[in-house]
């Protein structure tokens, strides 16, 4: 049996599974931000107790995480001294290096090599000058060199040195990339060293429970790019976890359909995640994944995200003649969920408030404190403090809870902290209303949704008759909104940067079926592939407006879990070789730097490092009988009737099935 567990927004996912009879049991909870480890123990604790298989028959645990891709969108992660060997003051300012180094220390060391390998020589004295007065400010150490990627040495020795001297993590960029661009890859080793500390709190917390729960299984980690690695080398390149579980749900959306293309459209409370399926894996980012602002060396899965989700605030425009609806980006945690948790003062408030002659501004809205430890609040100014000790983890109708116009902009600031829940009507609690939601308090999500259709309109009409009409118009908005976001996605990945899907007429004519003169009409060219827990009741009508096939998988609500057990282990190498001058042929590539007289021979030396690197990566990555492929770029022109070599590049990858305890 394997276990996968997949850590979202809103729920952490398990599931037992095997490869003969799919999915023996999975479960839900909820996950706990301010401590991951509880929401996943609570879900594998669950899933265990539903299956009836005992602990021992678990062979391979797998865990997708948001935890990296958060930390670094919200300014996290430790405080890191950056060591630049060979490179300049100026080279800060290229690829945001300066914005994302902010006050931590960085120290340049003379050093480095050239295209070829060829060095400059290694001067350690103005680290080891520094080195003392800032061990015990810094949680980690970040190393990039000058064109490092094709010579190591000077990395590796300012990282023994390092090690040796502080006892701290220290991370080199080579191990991280073997792409040139040196700022780059410097701000990639950099938030890689940041993320040290937090992951290894994940890995071991999850250990922890795997232990206490009588599992004793290995533990792999799904990379940005649907791959998985052993949790010890998640450890030490946890910036290769950025987007895994998005990159998850693309894996477990191609082995529960079975199909090799596709649109994967992944909704769940907070967002919807979009990525193209194709040839049967995830379609990369061929520049590397951006997260929190920057672009990072990371070689991930081309998502796309919007703020749109079972959760998204539902916003109404009174504006016009004729109601209009929008949701989100903001999630709201839904009433008919708030109701669920604490049903007295949400069920009080949503009766008492329609008694008003005038809907209040307020109505239907409820604050209370999200749980996270008291440290998080840290920094709150006067204002915020004050509201902030109003609030407790009982829910209080916001009508009650702001006494000014100037609070509701302090709440926010609350709320952007993590520190306080917003809850409202959403289009979770319109499917409620509808009858094909049911998990939570209908109730609530009636009475909410009354109060909601009381709101009126430009025309000074209510915006609708009855609480069943206002959940159709919230479920029509997010099946629009679902096809403006899909089709965004795959125009963006088609480079297409005219037609704004949102705000195209064609577009909207189209979707709308509303024919002119000019007749519009459009359809993906491939299937799309509806995941998420409530999928099978949004993407059918996605779907049909877009006039596409579909395909919804049995386990769409847990395909990011599934995806976590299913994916493979696949290591690649890339080895570099130049031609520095006439017949003299260098290789370089995996810490190695050599030189051969004949081109035939470097080519040949060159496969042999790629593929024995490439394998034993795989293998040290978790990976049982790697097969191995190679592929070759050669760039040689002739001038003048004359071949010079320019670069080659052999790249060797190693694919194969994670070991697991038989």
């Amino acid at each position: 049996m394997f276990l996968g567990i997949d850590t979202g927004g809103t729920y952490t996912d398990a599931v037992l599974f095997d490869h003969e009879d799919g999915v023996a049991a999975k479960a839900k909870a909820l996950t706990t931000r301010h401590d991951l480890a509880i929401g996943i123990g609570s879900a594998v604790s669950s899933v265990l107790e539903q299956s009836g298989v005992g602990a021992q028959s678990v062979g391979l645990v797998s865990l997708s995480t948001t935890l990296a891709t958060n930390a670094l969108v919200e300014g996290q992660g430790g405080r890191t001294a950056l060591v630049m060997i060979g490179f300049a003051a100026d080279d800060l300012k290229r690829d945001g290096l300066a914005e994302a180094l902010g006050g931590d220390p960085v120290i340049f060391v003379p050093g480095g090599h050239n295209v070829h390998g060829k060095e400059t020589p290694l001067d350690m004295a103005p680290l080891e000058a520094v080195v003392n007065s800032i061990k015990n400010d810094v949680g980690a150490f970040a190393v990039a060199g000058y064109f490092a990627v094709r010579n190591p040495a000077h990395e590796i020795a300012v990282r023994d040195y390092l090690r040796a001297e502080t006892g701290l993590p220290v991370t080199c960029s080579h191990e991280l990339s073997t792409r040139l661009g040196g700022p780059r890859r410097a701000l990639t080793t950099l938030l890689n060293a940041r993320l040290v500390a937090m992951i290894d709190r994940l890995i071991d917390a999850t250990e922890g429970h795997l232990e206490k729960s009588g599992i004793d299984a290995p533990l792999m980690v799904v990379r940005g790019d649907g791959a998985l690695i052993a949790s010890d080398i998640a450890r030490s390149r946890p910036i290769e976890t950025i987007l895994s579980g998005p990159a998850a749900s693309l894996v477990g959306a191609q082995y529960l359909t079975g199909l090799t293309d596709g649109v994967v459209s992944d909704i769940g409370g907070t967002t919807t995640d979009v990525a193209i399926l194709e040839d049967g894996l995830p379609r990369l980012d061929p520049d590397g994944a951006v997260v929190g602002g920057f672009r990072t060396m990371v070689q991930a899965v081309a998502m796309h995200t919007y703020g749109l989700g079972g959760d998204s605030e539902v916003h109404v425009s009174d504006s016009g003649l004729e109601t209009m609806l929008q949701l989100g980006p903001r999630r709201l945690m839904p009433l008919s969920l708030a109701a669920h948790i604490d049903a007295g003062p949400v069920i009080e408030a949503l009766k008492r408030q329609p008694e008003a002659v005038h809907l209040g501004r307020h109505d239907g809205r409820f604050a209370c404190l999200t749980g996270v430890p008291a440290r998080f609040a840290a920094g709150l100014n006067q204002k915020e403090q004050e509201l902030f000790g109003r609030l407790s983890d009982t829910f209080v109708p916001l009508d009650r809870l702001l006494a000014a116009t100037p609070e509701r902009a302090t709440l926010d600031r609350l709320v952007a902290r993590g520190l306080v829940h917003i809850a409202g009507f959403t289009p979770s609690d319109a499917m409620h209303v509808l009858g094909r939601q049911d998990n939570w308090n209908k109730e609530a999500a009636l009475l909410g949704a009354k109060l909601l259709a009381r709101r009126r309109n430009g025309a000074g009409n209510p915006i609708a008759e009855n609480a069943e009409a206002l959940a159709e118009l919230t479920v029509e908005r997010l099946t629009r909104q679902s096809c403006e976001v899909i089709l965004a996605a795959c125009l963006a990945e088609e480079g297409e940067t005219l037609i704004d899907a949102g705000k195209s007429h064609s577009v909207h004519r189209a979707l709308a079926r509303v024919h002119g003169i000019v007749k519009f009409s459009l359809t993906l060219d491939r299937p799309l592939i509806g995941l998420g827990a409530s999928a099978g009741s949004y993407y059918p009508a996605i779907a049909e407006m877009l006039a596409s096939d579909s395909a919804i998988p049995d386990d769409a609500d847990v395909a990011n879990a599934i995806g976590a057990v299913v994916g493979h282990v696949r290591s690649s190498v890339i080895v570099f070789v130049t031609m520095p001058q006439e017949e003299v042929f260098a290789v370089n590539g995996a810490a190695i730097s050599e030189r051969f007289q004949s081109e035939d021979e470097a080519m040949d030396r060159a496969r042999e490092i790629a593929r024995e690197s490439a394998l034993s990566e795989a293998v040290a990555g978790g990976a049982e009988e790697p097969v191995i492929s190679l592929r070759e770029t050669v760039k040689a022109p002739e001038i003048e009737g004359i071949r010079t070599l320019v670069e080659a590049r052999v790249t060797a990858t190693a694919d194969g099935r994670p070991r697991a305890v038989r």
